[in-house]
């Protein structure tokens, strides 16, 4: 009785597959239409400009916050692949380089306007005491410039640059030929010799040139050799920009030498004044050196942003 009732229930009319109605065929490409359009809505925000937009790994990748870079070293370069190699030795070739070395003639040809395709193809790099530590990249490509300058034709011990800017993460294999250090996309940089820094402060009075040479040369010798020092930390980033922008610190160290006392310490603090700014104590501590009485200076930087500054002059600190 019950098997009859069942294939009359079902016994309804079918509608064939081909005469379904027109408007069930949207129905079913929704779904492969949505990723497509949010796709679309992705690339118009990366293209907008807009600081949100992500950065791809070969520009330095996505930025952290406050990942600051202060840092001293030496701007060198390296190929990033064998086919800029062995274009640049092209470029080389067809310029006048009687009589000059190969880094010379190297210099001359990127440096000059027609050439400059190769200063962007080359991966340049920041050494810190040596050790390669960033890779560079210009946050506006006109920088390039600046890359260029900063290559010297005769690298000497003496020279010093200074790269401020923003770090980035580590750098893909395929940007610099394997080269896996982070990526710092640079806001500026100062180059300069290490005489020319010391040229810029003032003698004291009564010193002989000589003195005051190596005395300030000790103390730019110190603050390099401040360990583990890639000018990545509030820390480091103060007393690096102190050492190229404050020659107080030098006067007094050339006193403090003058006076039997030496450098006996860096060290630094945070400051009791930080609030909605990031502002580092950097305390210079002095010994004599036949009473080992121990006297401390003090200056005040402001690290918030990429470009520090002083919050207030050298003056004499107190333990508390």
């Amino acid at each position: 009785m019950d098997q009859p009732t069942e294939q009359e229930f079902q016994a309804q009319p079918k509608v064939p597959a081909d005469d379904r109605p027109p408007q069930a065929a949207p129905d079913r490409a929704e779904p492969v239409l949505a990723p497509a359009a949010a796709s679309t809505v992705a690339v118009a925000t990366a293209d907008c400009g807009c600081d949100t937009a992500p950065l791809t790994a070969e520009s330095g990748g996505p930025e952290t916050a406050n990942a600051y870079v202060y840092v001293l070293g030496q701007i060198d370069f390296l190929f990033p692949s064998l086919a800029v190699e062995k274009e640049v030795a092209q470029a080389v070739a067809r310029s006048q380089s009687a009589e000059l070395t190969d880094r010379q003639a190297l210099c001359a040809v990127i440096s000059q306007p027609e050439n400059r395709y190769l200063a962007r193809q080359l991966c340049y790099v920041l050494s810190v005491q040596g050790i390669e530590t960033y890779i560079l990249r210009p946050r506006d490509p006109v920088e390039f410039d600046r890359l260029v300058e900063a290559i010297r034709p005769e690298p000497k011990g003496a020279d010093l640059d200074v790269v401020i800017g923003h770090r980035g993460p580590l750098a893909p294999p395929s940007l610099c030929n394997g080269l896996t250090i982070p990526v710092v996309n640079f806001e500026q940089i100062y180059c300069f010799t290490s005489d020319e820094l010391v040229a810029a402060i003032g003698q004291p009075q009564g010193m002989s040139d000589e003195q005051f040479g190596a005395s300030s040369h000790e103390l730019l010798r110190r603050v390099m050799q401040l360990a583990d020092n890639a000018g990545d930390t509030d820390e480091h980033r103060a007393i690096n920009y102190l050492a190229v922008r404050y020659p107080r610190i030098y006067e007094k160290t050339v006193e403090a030498f003058a006076a039997d006392s030496s450098l006996s310490g860096v060290s630094f603090h945070e400051s009791r004044l930080s609030g909605a700014r990031r502002i580092i104590d950097v305390v210079l501590c002095y010994t004599h050196r036949r009473t080992d009485v121990s006297e401390k200076f003090f200056v005040r930087v402001d690290v918030t942003e990429p470009f520090p500054f002083l919050v207030n002059k050298l003056c004499p600190y107190y333990d508390r």
